[in-house]
């Protein structure tokens, strides 16, 4: 039964959200995507239908309308994933949907297509997916490519006022979007092609460890006078969170043996010391440049990854030493929730960001917004980012938030733990004020 405080569900509905993390594709690349119910399995759905069974060389066939978009993410983030060729390229419409339909039908349990189902109701005015409507879905999806979308979607349909999207571009639409920017490629160093790609996007010779450094700090420099809001790191896909605070010299060591290598270069265990190192360095320019750092910790999405690499216990020593810093850890640090408020509550310098995590498990959301609202300063805790490769699963994400705290909020209530008034404030700080203030977002 619905036992939802209805002043609550009024205000947290009205609330204009920040949206703390998305992924959403450029609006000219999602019109030349955008062709068919394939569209709105860009990112989480498929991990799931690759878990229950499907090949991901399939997954890759299903969707191959968004195969270039896809691979121009990952190339533009600098990021080492591995996209499978298509079982096939010459699958009809029918044919793809035939392949998906039996694991969609074994996915719809989670809360994966629970944010889908919403958002084809709501945005498309389709009732459900399946063998009856997947035409009738892809019509509309295709016929959606039209001038005003996002506008449509973002402002009319989901009421976000501003998004931070991290898609490792500086060109982005600022009446909707503020970047997010990742210095990753500048840690994650391996080989000698990894210093060309640094020297061309730097405009910088980088002959020695010094070098490098500079030529990151610049990087920086630029991305924040061209609007970036914040430093992104996503290596916990990569390797394990804990970077030591290893000397200058072993740092100098690996750099030069990656120089004057011509082959493959370093793994990554003998490039780890650079990395570790280059993290501090990042940090501190980020201390320099007045930006937060947001932090990946958690699930990983994908298949097959180390989820023990993504604790985010291991991030402690950079809290100790880097006080001055802001950081802003990312998705709950899902399984590890409680450590993760742990981090929030005990350092100043740490922010309790739950972006993604009610759309992984809204149980697992709604128990730890409780854990936080009982343990971690107000200002502290941001309840929203749709973490999005797509538009409109931004809108099913905000829905599925709002329906979190506007219950969270109300179960506090009747706990006699809040009153109204209180509850409505704490509203408008996770969902507004936490995320514009620690961005320095001007949104009126």
């Amino acid at each position: 039964m619905n036992q939802n405080n209805e002043r609550v569900k009024t205000e947290v509905d009205n609330i204009s959200l920040v949206d703390t993390h998305e992924h959403i594709i450029l609006e000219t690349e999602r019109d030349e995507c955008a062709k068919d119910f394939s569209y709105l399995f860009a990112h989480y759905n498929s991990s799931d239908m690759i878990s229950a069974g499907l090949s991901p060389r399939m997954m890759e066939a299903i969707r191959l309308p968004l195969r270039q978009m896809r691979i121009k993410t990952y190339q533009r983030r600098k990021a080492r994933r591995f996209i499978p060729e298509p079982t096939s390229y010459d699958m009809s419409l029918d044919e793809r949907w035939q392949a998906m339909e039996p694991f969609w039908e074994m996915i719809r349990n989670t809360a994966y297509a629970k944010q889908t189902l919403i958002t084809i109701r709501d945005i498309f005015g389709i009732e459900d997916l399946n063998r009856n409507t997947y035409r009738q879905l892809s019509e509309a999806i295709s016929n959606s490519r039209k001038p005003g979308w996002y506008g449509h979607v973002l402002r009319e349909k989901a009421n976000i006022s501003m998004s931070v999207v991290d898609i490792q571009s500086l060109e982005v639409n600022r009446e909707f979007f503020v970047p997010t920017m990742r210095l990753d490629h500048f840690i994650n160093v391996q080989s000698r092609l990894d210093l060309e790609v640094l020297e061309t996007e730097s405009a910088m010779t980088i002959h020695s460890l010094d070098d490098l450094v500079k030529a990151m700090q610049a990087t920086l420099k630029y991305y924040k006078e061209n609007g970036a809001v914040s430093v992104k790191t996503g290596l916990a896909y990569n390797r394990v969170l804990k970077y030591e605070k290893v000397s200058l010299h072993e740092a100098e060591v690996v750099f030069n043996r990656i120089a004057s290598h011509l082959g493959e270069g370093s793994s990554w265990l003998e490039s780890k010391p650079l990395q570790d190192y280059m993290m501090h360095q990042v940090i501190r320019a980020a201390i320099e440049n007045e930006l937060p750092v947001q932090i990946h910790t958690g699930l990983q999405e994908g298949n097959g990854n180390i989820i023990t690499n993504s604790n985010p216990v291991h991030l402690i020593n950079l809290f100790i030493e880097y006080k001055e810093a802001k950081f802003d850890l990312f998705h709950g640090g899902y399984p590890y929730i409680h450590e993760w408020a742990t981090l929030a509550k005990n350092f100043t310098n740490v922010t309790a960001d739950i972006t993604w995590l009610p759309i992984i498990s809204p149980e697992i959301a709604r128990q730890l917004l409780h854990e936080l609202i009982e343990t971690v300063p107000g200002n502290k805790i941001m309840a929203f980012g749709g973490d999005s490769m797509t538009v409109e699963m931004a809108y099913g994400h905000a829905k599925m938030t709002r329906q979190l705290v506007t219950r969270v909020l109300s179960e506090k209530i009747a706990e006699g733990y809040l009153d109204e008034n209180e509850a409505l404030l704490l509203a408008r700080r996770m969902l507004r004020d936490n995320p514009a203030s620690l961005l320095k977002l001007n949104i009126g």
